[in-house]
């Protein structure tokens, strides 16, 4: 029982350690993140390269992998880019295992101490990350030494000396071994923490570690598997481009064996040093192999995986994807992309109808303008949902404030399409009636839509550039729009007043005219985000 309860409780230490050093450094350089994933659109050798980067940064391949995946679903990567980024994942990995190979369990304790300290005293929000990665990587290594000293007591056994000697032996049960242990703890870097646990004890030779470890690297698939469920078709191929590729690997490796073994035991006289590079080895010669028949995998892939439904329905959206939501700095620039899509939507619903009584169109202009309108309420209530989940996490105060302006500007976004709809509505009347509009009439309508559409336009380019200057023109539009509707209001009277109008036209007209006065009143709501300093 005191075995078990080191072993458990060890590893209990090593992943929450693990887990909280890899979350503070996420926190300190996640903004990077979006740089990192703009490279990605190169070429696979840089995904290579990025992937091993970010699953250094994380300290998890299985992270980066289902990260890889929501990129893929959400449109942000294709299947081709995904491959790169797959084989540098499973390079980045390494970095632990190499990390434990240094024997810092000495500095464990101060770690934790000094982590703690900043956690609890200093004032600075990144400090405080620092903090909380420095207590991640202590507990890491208590958890590590917790697990060894458990261990320990079974040198004594025969019999688990017996069974662990005989994996060498039969290395195809050795790699099964690792694909239960490392699907069970979800982690590759828990699994082989445990492995050189158990090397470090004299528990297990190099030849019987190897097969566990190839094992290993197959079982931290199963986190890319189980997040593909439910998702595009795609996404489910970026899965199984993970599992091929470490199955393959692991297939090469079984053979080349009986040569790599005394290679690998060359590499260091400490076997916990030859079990870390022997991950290294295996993920940079695999990479190194199969990088080059990338297409042929994805072929390969694209057969095992086929495309059952080629049909998507028109509500669901584009970017988001909940596997997302644990890499918050990537989930708000998708949130980002997903409400540029739905303000594009929603001017849709104000200058389809508006083009439809200005230049004469068809019925079928309103009847798309309200369809696309049912569109942007539903995307707006998937990006409200999205960003509720969001602000769960364990954000910074800088991406909370992120998050709430996201919230703000869907909700504006949202308010300009339920004015083109009312705009559609009073249009849809205009035609069923035939009521008359005057040319004065018309070309006061068509100034006041191209000033409000232009104010409408400017703020969304504020915000996506951050530009101040741009935010304040559309301000000075806004004036513009609010002088324009009150004396369109004005010389309306002056029309009925002259019998040149229609009674119920003019009712249409200055409620068309009001809409479009409130539509520029959202646009200044999402320029005063910029202006402020609160909108990136």
């Amino acid at each position: 029982m005191e075995i078990l309860f080191g072993l458990v409780g060890g590893l209990g230490l090593f992943l929450f350690g693990m887990h909280n050093m890899a979350d503070g450094l996420q926190k300190t350089a996640g903004h990077r993140l979006k740089r990192l994933l703009e490279v990605l659109t190169t070429n696979r050798v840089t995904g290579v390269l990025v992937g091993a980067a970010v699953t250094a940064l994380l300290q998890s391949s299985s992270t980066v992998t289902v990260m890889t995946v929501g990129f893929v679903n959400a449109r942000l990567m294709t299947l081709q880019q995904a491959v790169g980024v797959i084989m540098g994942a499973n390079i980045g990995t390494t970095v632990t295992a190499q990390l434990i190979a240094f024997r810092l369990d000495d500095y464990a304790l101060p770690a934790i101490g000094v982590g703690v300290a900043l956690l609890m005293f200093a004032k600075r929000e990144r400090v405080k990350f620092v903090g909380q990665v420095l207590m991640g990587f202590g507990m890491l290594f208590l958890g590590l030494e917790v697990m060894t000293s458990g261990l320990r007591p079974l040198r004594e056994s025969a019999a688990i000396r017996e069974i662990l000697l005989s994996l060498g032996d039969n290395p195809l049960l050795g790699v099964v071994f690792g694909v239960g242990i490392t699907a069970v703890l979800q982690s590759s870097s828990a699994s082989i923490g445990l492995l050189q646990s158990m090397a470090a004890e004299g528990l297990i030779p190099l030849r019987s570690a190897l097969p566990i470890l190839f094992g290993d690297n197959i079982g931290t698939t199963i986190t890319a598997v189980l997040s593909a469920i439910g998702a595009s078709v795609t996404a489910k191929r970026a899965a199984a481009v993970h599992v091929v590729f470490n199955v393959i690997g692991t297939v090469l490796f079984l053979l080349a064996m009986p040569l790599m073994t005394p290679v690998i035991a060359a590499t260091s006289s400490d076997i916990v040093r030859q079990i870390a590079n022997a991950h290294a080895i295996f993920n940079i010669a695999n990479t190194i192999i199969q990088l080059p028949f990338a297409g042929a995998i994805v072929w390969l892939v694209v057969r095992l995986v086929p495309d059952r439904t080629r049909l998507e329905l028109l509500e669901a959206p584009r970017h988001l994807d909940v596997r997302l939501l644990e890499t918050p700095s990537v989930a708000i620039n998708v949130s980002r992309d997903e409400i540029f899509e739905m303000a594009a939507l929603a001017r849709e619903t104000v200058s389809l109808p508006l083009s439809a009584l200005l230049e004469n169109g068809g019925p079928e202009d309103v009847e798309r303008a309200l369809a696309v309108e049912q569109k942007v309420n539903q995307l707006n209530l998937s990006i409200t949902e999205y960003l509720s989940k969001l602000a769960a996490e364990r954000l910074s105060n800088e991406q909370s404030e992120m998050v709430a302006v996201l919230i703000s500007n869907a909700a504006n976004i949202e308010r300009v399409g339920d004015h083109g709809e009312n705009i559609a509505e009073l249009v849809q009347v205009s035609q069923e009636e035939q009521l008359p509009f005057s040319d004065t009439a018309k070309q006061e309508l068509r100034q006041l839509a191209e000033t409000t559409l232009r104010a409408y336009d400017l703020a969304l380019e504020a915000w996506r550039e951050a530009d101040p200057a741009k935010a304040k023109e559309v301000f000075e539009l806004e004036k513009q729009v609010d002088a324009m509707e009150r004396s369109m209001r004005a010389s309306h009277i002056e029309r009925l007043n002259r019998g040149e109008c229609h009674p119920t036209s003019g009712v249409v007209f200055l409620d068309l005219a009001s809409n479009l006065e409130r539509i520029a009143d959202h646009a200044a709501n999402i320029a005063d985000q910029v202006v402020e300093g609160r909108a990136r």
